[in-house]
């Protein structure tokens, strides 16, 4: 076995040294030499690829128009709207100079003092300041309405502590930024947005998400509501997949945006925002991976099928050529994504590894006796079985199993989803037990004090405020003693 498996440590001996070494090891991405970013490398660019081109098909089915703006941010902008600039005053980093000189020993560069800006520039932490400054351009009657504007970009918080996907300073996201005419329309669509999100990361990724709304607290900076998809991983911690925002009319108003209804009278716009990064790809390694590497749903694998030869000499390795070659023509003609590995350079053994550690979902091999006896091996990286069948119809049989895989992967993650949502009203059996994991379905009585102990005192928070949970007397407050506002999942989260 290839020595990237025997050195990756065990989920149940440390999961996070176990995440870490898999990224690397699977050749995901890796720590760059700037502090707190990323090298994406080319495998997991491809697959962030596939969930950014599964995404934008959705957002183009429900009317988004993609578009591209400035990196760098006028600072004066980020105070227009207070509760924004300070949610992320903390994160920005701040563009000063725009020029450099040799020093005086010309040993290296120094900032050049006479290259000061007038205004400093923010590297964008977000861009609702700049698509609202542009929006005041663009929007002046009800006929303009609504703007459902996305971009794809990078953006960058100076984070202190960072973990490759999961939490960078510099990472890839789109971003939408929406204005409406009413507000139902806007929060309608904030919420269709979420549901979008939802779609892709279950039918594509495999995911299973809770949808809902988070706290006051818990809000994007300048926000009214903020709706959410929260998924657990396997050490039963939550991970935020994605949100939309109910923004209200407060950057219209920040920035002057005014245009005339039907009535000839001038109206604010609603806006929304909503957001997915390149986290989803934790999500998607620590939802479905094992101990042997990754193990990727078929609708996202960059590779969905790899075929291997083993052959002795060069006149039996043409014969596999002829017939895997032909087998992986009429898959692709399928639309299955198929590599055919019949290079040299790697013994089959190491290759068998390499593919179980990038979590290709299918893999075929054939030796000299199989091709006399007109069979093929199968092995599926779910869950790592093996069968021996005829290659007569394997076409029909794999394009058939990718879809199977693509369901066990769900309904596998579903169910350890499921089991691990725990209803509880008493706090103290609360605190014991949510160091371990899961979700806790819990009465909460709607107060940021509250809110606030459960915190400090467990570093568990609420995750959201779930869709799918009756509200109807949610009970009582098992903190506090007073009567609850709502049921809420209360998890540990990444």
């Amino acid at each position: 076995m290839a020595k990237e498996l025997k050195d990756l440590t065990k989920r149940s001996v440390d999961y996070s040294r176990w995440y870490n070494e898999l990224v690397v090891k699977a050749e995901l991405a890796e720590q760059s030499d700037v502090r707190g970013c990323m090298v994406i490398k080319p495998y997991g660019y491809a697959i962030w690829e596939r969930i950014q081109q599964s995404m934008d098909a959705r957002f183009k089915d429900v009317g988004v128009q993609n578009v591209y703006f400035p990196l760098l941010i006028p600072k004066s902008f980020l105070s227009k709207e207070a509760e924004h600039v300070e949610g992320f005053a903390k994160e920005c980093a701040v563009v000063t100079h725009y020029r450099l000189k040799t020093n005086a020993e010309k040993t290296g560069v120094v900032v050049d003092p006479e290259a000061k800006l007038d205004e400093e520039l923010i590297i964008r932490p977000t861009s609702e300041t700049m698509f609202w400054n542009t929006y005041r351009k663009w929007i002046h009657s009800w006929r303009d309405l609504p703007v459902i504007c996305n971009q794809w970009c990078n953006v960058m918080r100076w984070e202190m502590r960072t973990r490759l996907f999961l939490r960078t300073s510099e990472f890839l996201w789109q971003e939408g930024h929406t204005a409406h005419a009413t507000r139902e329309e806007a929060d309608q669509r904030a919420r269709q947005m979420l549901d979008v999100y939802a779609d892709c990361v279950e039918n594509v990724m495999a995911v299973p998400v809770v949808r809902g709304m988070k706290s006051a607290t818990e809000r994007f900076a300048g926000a009214v509501q903020t709706y959410t998809i929260e998924a657990m991983m396997q050490d039963g911690k939550a991970l935020q997949n994605g949100t939309s925002h109910f923004l209200g009319q407060n950057f219209a108003k920040a920035f002057g945006v005014q245009y005339v209804d039907k009535d000839n009278q001038l109206q604010y716009p609603w806006a929304t925002s909503f957001g997915v990064s390149t986290r989803m790809m934790g999500a998607l390694i620590m939802t479905h991976s094992d101990d042997n590497g990754l193990v990727l749903p078929p609708h996202l694998a960059p590779i969905q099928v790899v075929i291997v030869p083993i052959y002795k000499n060069n006149e039996e390795l043409q014969k596999l050529d002829e017939r895997l070659e032909a087998i992986a023509s009429t898959l692709r003609g399928k639309g299955i994504r198929v590599k055919y590995d019949n290079a040299d350079n790697k013994r089959p053994g190491f290759k068998f590894a390499d593919y179980e550690l990038k979590g290709v979902p299918v893999r075929l091999v054939m030796g000299g006796r199989d091709l006399q006896n007109g069979t093929i091996e199968l092995m599926r990286r779910d869950t790592l079985e093996k069968e021996t069948l005829q290659v007569e119809g394997i076409e029909e049989y794999v394009e058939k199993l990718l879809e199977e895989i693509q369901q066990h992967m769900f309904h596998k993650a579903s169910k350890f989803r499921d089991e691990r949502i725990f209803p509880c009203d008493n706090y103290d059996d609360f605190k014991k037990r949510v160091k371990d994991g899961g979700f806790f379905l819990c009465p909460w009585d709607g107060t940021e004090e509250t809110e606030a102990k459960i915190k400090e005192e467990t570093q568990a928070t609420i995750r959201c405020i779930p869709f799918n949970v009756d509200q109807t007397n949610p009970g009582i407050d098992m903190v506090s003693g007073k009567p609850a506002k709502h049921k809420v999942i209360i998890a540990r989260a990444y």
